[in-house]
């Protein structure tokens, strides 16, 4: 697929891999409209970008609002007179026992988890199929492929986006519109600080900022940079290759639960 001179719409794009993503599609010379509800950090980025000549459009947008997601669209075609590449991006995380999630939790998680990312497809996928031409990239996680304890809420949105996106890929076979699933194991994001952008009336306090550091050494892994996980999508946009892995570690750890799976044996925790 060609970039240069084409329009790209990502969620979640004033930080972590969304805003790693829109830096690296602007060099590659596409447009692209910021969405993100997180509208300080937005208006800063967005910006910071303007001012250096790039073609951006900031919308402040909650994904798990449908109403919403269809304004984006219509902003985002009104803007650039098209939408060429869609990266379903936001996401949030709430780390607890399952047992101790509470309703309003999962309805949030999942309203931006999963919900979002359905409500793009459909916003979205209608406009590409319709100009023969365009590429959606789900942006799901280590996560949605093999589970831990403690992130239950985390793991079924993410599980839930890589099953939405092999359906969808098999549903646009022939469309020429390409979809990639995105699983990156740890990147050097905000992300355990995702509650800061939760509904007030969740109760959560602002959470205190985490060291990467101690993140790496409590999952044992390093984390990726932003940066290195854009160029990987950027190079599966372009080879129309679906799954897109940032760790090696990842397969090893499909293949032990895949193992388990075949041999009927109950699950168990691999680091």
């Amino acid at each position: 697929m060609e970039l240069n001179g084409r329009v790209a719409v990502v969620t979640g794009a004033a930080s972590g891999i969304g805003l790693a993503l829109t830096e690296r599609l602007l060099t590659e010379g596409m447009s692209v409209v910021m969405a993100d509800i997180e509208a300080p950090v937005l208006d800063r980025e967005s910006s910071r970008l303007r001012d250096a000549g790039a073609a951006v459009l900031p919308v402040e947008c909650d994904v798990s609002d449908p109403h919403q997601i269809a304004a984006l669209r219509d902003r985002s075609v009104s803007a650039f007179g098209a939408v060429h590449l869609l990266a379903n991006n936001a996401g949030v995380a709430s780390g607890r026992p399952n047992a101790k999630t509470k309703p309003e939790v999962w309805q949030w998680v999942v309203g931006v988890n999963v919900l979002g990312p359905a409500y793009g497809v459909s916003a979205f996928a209608p406009l590409m199929v319709e100009q023969g031409e365009g590429h959606i990239v789900n942006t799901a996680s280590e996560a949605g492929l093999a589970s831990s304890p403690m992130l239950g809420s985390y793991h079924a949105t993410k599980y839930a986006v890589v099953g939405l996106s092999e359906s969808l890929a098999l549903e646009l076979e022939g469309t020429g519109v390409g979809v990639s699933c995105l699983c990156p194991e740890l990147v050097a994001t905000r992300i355990f600080e995702a509650t800061r952008n939760a509904p007030p009336e969740l109760g959560f306090r602002r959470p205190d900022p985490i060291p990467m550091e101690a993140i790496e050494q409590m999952m044992g892994t390093v984390a990726m940079a932003p940066a290195d996980v854009a160029a990987d999508v950027v190079y599966a946009v372009r080879a129309n290759r679906f799954w897109i892995l940032t760790h090696q570690v990842t397969l090893s750890r499909v293949h032990r639960r895949n193992d388990e799976l075949e041999a009927g044996r109950n699950p168990t925790f691999h680091r």
